[in-house]
C-alpha cells in the first residue's frame, strides 16, 4: 500500500519545476544581434525615428549594453551603414569580370539589382540622407567609388573605337548614375523583373535613344 501511494502520479509534486537555462550570448553574438536590430530599424523608421530604448527593448537587454558595444545609437548606425557601403561595393566592383563592355554593363546593374533584392533594408539605409558622417562617405561617394571601376573599361572602349578617354569618366558616372537611380524605383516597384529591369538599362546605354532595340536582350549568362 505504502508502495502505491509513493508511485501514484496523481499525488501533486511538492518539488518546483526547473527553469530552462538560458544560453548567455557571448560579446560578438551580442554585438552581431544590436546590428541586425538596429539595420531593421534604421530601415524601417531612419535614424531619427530609432531610439536606444527600441534597440534595446528589441535585443531584451538594458540601454547601457547598447552603449557598451557602440558609445549610443551613432555609433550603431554609422557600423550599420558603413558595412552596407562596403557589401554593395564589393558586390559590384567583384562582378564586373566579362571581357565584352556590353556584359560588363549588365553585370553592374544585375549587383546592384542584386543588392537591392536581396539587402532590401540595407540599400533603404544607404539611400537616405545620413545625418551622421561616415567613415566610408556617403551614397553619392559610394557611387562614384563606383563609376571609377566602370570609368577604367570605358576608357580603354573609347581609345579602341576613336573616342576621346578623358571623356570617360563622364560617362561612367552618368552609367553608374542612372543605374542607381533605376534601382531607388525599383526598390518599391519590382515591376518589371530584375532580369528585364537590366536589359532596358543596357539597351539605353548601349544603344543610346537612337539605336533602342524594341525588344532588348542580355547577352550574358545572367537571365535572371
Amino acid at each position: 500500500m505504502i508502495d502505491a501511494v509513493a508511485t501514484d502520479s496523481s499525488i501533486p509534486s511538492t518539488e518546483k519545476p526547473r527553469r530552462a537555462r538560458r544560453t548567455r550570448m557571448t560579446g560578438a553574438e551580442r554585438r552581431q544581434q544590436l546590428l541586425e536590430i538596429g539595420r531593421t530599424l534604421f530601415a524601417a523608421k531612419g535614424f531619427e525615428g530609432t531610439s536606444v530604448e527600441e534597440i534595446a527593448a528589441k535585443a531584451g537587454v538594458s540601454k547601457p549594453v547598447v552603449y557598451e558595444h557602440f558609445g549610443g545609437k551613432e555609433g550603431l548606425y554609422a557600423v550599420v551603414v558603413d558595412r552596407e557601403m562596403r557589401r554593395l561595393l564589393d558586390l559590384v566592383t567583384g562582378s564586373l569580370t566579362a571581357g565584352h563592355p556590353r556584359e560588363l554593363l549588365e553585370q553592374a546593374a544585375f549587383a546592384l539589382l542584386d543588392y537591392i533584392e536581396e539587402s532590401t533594408d540595407g540599400f533603404r539605409i544607404l539611400v537616405r540622407d545620413s545625418p551622421i558622417p561616415q567613415s566610408t562617405g556617403s551614397f553619392a561617394s559610394l557611387i562614384s567609388d563606383i563609376a571609377r571601376q566602370v570609368e577604367d573599361i570605358l576608357g580603354r572602349e573609347f581609345k579602341s573605337r576613336g573616342f576621346d578617354p578623358k571623356l570617360a569618366p563622364l560617362y561612367a558616372q552618368a552609367l553608374v548614375g542612372m543605374v542607381a537611380l533605376t534601382g531607388q524605383w525599383w526598390l518599391d516597384v519590382r515591376r518589371p523583373k530584375k532580369a528585364e529591369v537590366a536589359a532596358h538599362l543596357v539597351n539605353l546605354a548601349w544603344h543610346g535613344l537612337d539605336g533602342l532595340e524594341p525588344k532588348p536582350r542580355l547577352i550574358g549568362h545572367r537571365k535572371s
